[in-house]
């Protein structure tokens, strides 16, 4: 029996998971805090879990692939080989709408991408180089957040740019489609065909974005050319209006590179509050301005469900998903109290035990679904390999 190796990289974090080829999870984890404190966890598909930490300073991507690959070579399913890795790669621009090879050409095609998802693309594409060379042999697979978004209907896409503009590619993309996929397929099993028909699912993270869905389609979504548009993230702004920027640039004297550094790196929650773009340091926090950041956090995700809600005429269900969404009952309950007007009424109790469903039983569902990105990734694997 072979296996495939799947990889999700990204700017602070490696997660990981292993499959036999016919699909079945043997183990998963992840080293996290790369650039401050790393940590690697993993536990087994029988429920082990083991967790260490990797030293007392900052480790390189380079670094954490080849403790993931040692750990892998080393353990007892090792011997088997890896015969596929599959890679979820952010960005996959207006060509890639589904799994790919990554072969030379895709590579560096995926290359020119990288001004779009400078927190991302980069660390995606290192770690595709360094799985060819621990496994030479073994098949390259790309899995691309863009790719759900991609049959969202053509006016979701544009800008009111020049015709010129919007044929060169400068259109909305969206992005977390593998996360959204993942809670698409969830609803699909639990409701049937019509994935419990208007969904708007929250990907609320240290990145965050929000999708329309209609029977498990994107309709409509967050993010848009790059990761910056929509709710307010950890470090990154959110929806601003462009003439900040002009104003930054052309009567502040800011010049472009920190502009973009400031507006992906020292904005968002951590810009609002002065103090972190952590949600659980925020909460704990006693300052005016913290609370202020929170609240501003669920002002900004109520104000795109909004007009998502606007884009499905109506909603019928709204899923909380990834490292907020999946593990902050107070998030999730700031954002519901500011939905009363759409007749959503939050299970207090039901929301602090982290249920899947959490709704009172009026107005529209509310569910905590965590998301698989892995599991999607080895799915475009077995794509890839069938040829579809």
């Amino acid at each position: 029996m072979t296996q495939w190796l799947v990889l999700n990289a990204g700017s602070s974090s490696l997660k990981f998971a292993l499959y036999a080829d016919a699909g079945a999870e043997l183990m998963r984890g992840a080293i996290s805090g790369i650039g401050h404190r790393p940590r690697l966890r993993i536990r087994t598909a029988d429920g082990q879990a083991d967790e260490e930490t990797l030293g007392s300073g900052p480790i390189d991507m380079d670094a954490a692939a080849a403790l993931v690959f040692d750990r892998l070579d080393s353990g007892p399913h090792g011997k088997q080989g890896i015969s596929a890795v599959g890679h979820r790669i952010v960005h996959g621009g207006q060509k890639l709408a589904g799994p790919a090879r990554l072969d030379a050409p895709t590579l560096d095609y995926l290359s020119t991408l990288e001004p779009l998802a400078p927190l991302h693309q980069p660390y995606n594409l290192a770690i595709v180089a360094a799985a060819a060379q621990r496994y030479p042999d073994a098949l390259q697979v790309g899995a691309f957040d863009t790719a759900f978004h991609a049959g969202r209907p053509a006016l979701q896409k544009l800008y009111g740019l020049p015709r010129a503009l919007i044929e060169d590619g400068i259109i909305a993309y969206g992005f977390h489609g593998l996360s959204f996929e993942a809670i698409a397929d969830r609803l699909t099993r639990r409701f049937g065909p019509d994935a419990g028909g208007r969904a708007l699912v929250l990907h609320l993270g240290s990145g965050s974005s929000l999708c329309a869905m209609q029977g498990g389609r994107s309709i409509a979504t967050t993010m848009g050319f790059s990761p910056l548009d929509g709710p307010v993230m950890a470090t990154r702004c959110g929806a601003i209006d462009p003439g900040v920027l002009l104003h930054l640039m052309l009567r502040k004297g800011m010049a472009p590179d920190a502009v973009e550094n400031m507006l992906y790196h020292r904005s968002g929650l951590a810009g609002v509050s002065g103090l972190s773009g952590d949600m659980q340091e925020l909460m704990a926090a006693d300052t005016p301005q913290a609370r202020e950041a929170l609240d501003y956090f669920a002002l900004t995700v109520c104000r795109q469900i909004g007009a998502l809600t606007a884009a499905l005429e109506g909603v019928d269900r709204i899923v909380f998903t990834a490292g907020i969404g999946e593990n902050s009952p107070a998030a999730r309950a700031m954002v519901a109290r500011r939905l009363a007007w759409l007749g959503v009424v939050i299970d207090e109790a039901a929301n602090e035990a982290g249920t899947e469903d959490i709704s009172s039983g009026q107005g529209p569902a509310l569910h905590v679904i965590a998301t698989d990105e892995e599991r999607m990734v080895a799915r475009a694997i077995a794509a890839v390999i069938d040829g579809a």
